[in-house]
């Protein structure tokens, strides 16, 4: 079987609005001048990712010279977010009011036929810490998984992604979905360099992933709030590898968006 190409864009609802930009700049500077300082942990501050990354990932799409990218572009043109939250939300409140009608004495008022109410905006909250790797004294990635308690943002996530995956855009991925927000990732920071296999040649050499001890740092964080009760405004198509902003920040180019109103 041949390789499956390197994926070059990804599927995403982008956590940086206008509601949620301050109280994500508050988190990650109060956790960044922690973590990094010597007295603390000694993070390299190169490892805390900057603000207008964060973003949850829906799934990864491979377009080889933008061969693709159109298709991918329409087919996201056409979703229509608000009836697919609503038809989740209907379908775990009808399978609560059949589960209420078999024990009417329960609440005798209950009506089965009683109209659906219109489901309430879909909002994310960012709270604790995980790492990526499971040995904790060895981690490289932590990220901050959304508090999802009814599931109803997976669910919604997981119908956006397998619209992309039955359209064949989309690769089908042998794991679940995890959505989480990266907050911390030594990928981009500068290791020493090691001889591949002992080859020592010119192209013989690899970066060597930089590990640290994240069992304190999680104690720390496990109640930590990054963001609360952000309303999910737009889903987007970006393309990998961030690019520095006029004000400092790194951010994914854009490769199209809709708003959560989008189709309506």
């Amino acid at each position: 079987m041949p390789p499956r190409p390197a994926p070059t864009h990804f599927l995403c609802i982008p956590l940086v609005t206008s509601q949620s930009r301050q109280q994500l700049v508050s988190a990650l500077a109060s956790f960044g001048s922690d973590v990094t300082s010597p007295q603390s942990f000694g993070l390299p501050g190169e490892a805390i990712r900057p603000v207008g990354t964060l973003h949850l990932t829906l799934g990864v799409m491979s377009f080889p010279k933008n061969e693709g990218l159109d298709k991918a572009t329409e087919l996201l043109k056409t979703l229509a977010p608000r009836q697919v939250l609503g038809s989740i939300v209907k379908a775990q409140e009808a399978q609560a009011q059949e589960t209420e009608s078999k024990d009417m004495d329960k609440d005798k008022n209950t009506d089965p036929h009683q109209p659906l109410q219109q489901p309430p905006p879909l909002s994310v909250t960012l709270k604790g810490l995980h790492s990526m790797q499971p040995t904790l004294s060895k981690a490289a990635v932590l990220y901050s998984p959304p508090v999802d308690p009814d599931e109803i943002l997976h669910k919604f996530c997981e119908r956006i992604k397998q619209t992309f995956q039955q359209a064949g855009i989309m690769a089908e991925e042998d794991r679940p979905l995890l959505l989480h927000a990266t907050i911390v990732n030594t990928i981009y920071v500068k290791g020493e360099k090691k001889g591949a296999g002992g080859g020592g040649g010119r192209h013989g050499k690899r970066q060597e992933r930089v590990t640290f001890d994240a069992r304190d740092i999680l104690d720390r964080y496990d109640d930590f709030v990054w963001m609360k009760d952000v309303p999910v405004e737009k889903i987007a198509i970006c393309r990998m590898g961030t690019k520095k902003q006029d004000d400092g920040d790194e951010a994914y180019e854009v490769e199209a968006e809709i708003d959560m109103d989008h189709g309506q």
